[in-house]
């Protein structure tokens, strides 16, 4: 059973469930995409880590972060191993040095570790040809990130993100400081988007 690297490439408000979100796995050596289904905590989670915001206390995935390297565990990579009744299965492998060890993890979970620890996230072939989808019209920029055009980021504007673009770049950054400071990371993560888009 051959081994399949994956990349985050983002999330997406689900299109199928109200109130859920699509993390968006990248095959690392092709262009198929694997979508899962995942909540909303689950998606702050990893949208804080893909923003590169810094929460003023630890959130839980930090937490597991520092106390594994407290404690000299490294996250060697994560494994989505099995996919059945629609539900994906991952685990988590670990390392301190004398022992190795697979945990058993949600994949979202593993997915925010994995982006912490700067670990490779790894599936199966079988898993890709099962759950896996190409996006032909997909538009990628400079950074090597899927464009706001295609459909893994086709999201409504609402009107929070009308009234950022009539704001100073100093107003964003107060605003995104505040946020930040009241841990309500959905909003910070829209003021950045709005501060990186006019850089």
């Amino acid at each position: 059973m051959g081994k399949v690297k994956l990349s985050v490439l983002g999330i997406s408000y689900s299109q199928t469930q109200s109130g859920a979100y699509a993390l968006v796995l990248s095959e690392e050596n092709g262009s198929r995409r694997i979508p899962i289904i995942i909540g909303g905590y689950e998606a702050q989670a990893i949208a804080i880590q893909l923003e590169r915001l810094t929460p003023p206390r630890p959130l839980t995935h930090d937490l597991f972060l520092n106390f594994a390297t407290a404690y000299s565990i490294r996250l060697v990579d994560v494994q989505i191993y099995k996919l059945e009744e629609g539900i994906f299965f991952a685990k988590l492998h670990c390392d301190n040095g004398e022992k190795e060890m697979f945990i058993d993890s949600r994949t979202s979970d593993a997915v925010a570790l994995a982006l912490r620890f700067n670990c490779p996230i790894y599936t199966t072939d079988e898993i890709v040809e099962k759950a896996g989808i190409t996006l032909d019209i997909e538009e990628v920029d400079e950074s090597g990130k899927a464009s706001e055009n295609t459909p893994v980021k086709e999201v409504k504007e609402d009107n929070f993100i009308a009234q950022l673009r009539h704001l100073s770049v100093s107003e964003l950054k107060t605003m995104l400081n505040e946020a930040i400071q009241n841990e309500d990371y959905e909003k910070a993560s829209k003021i950045r988007d709005e501060i990186n888009r006019r850089a």
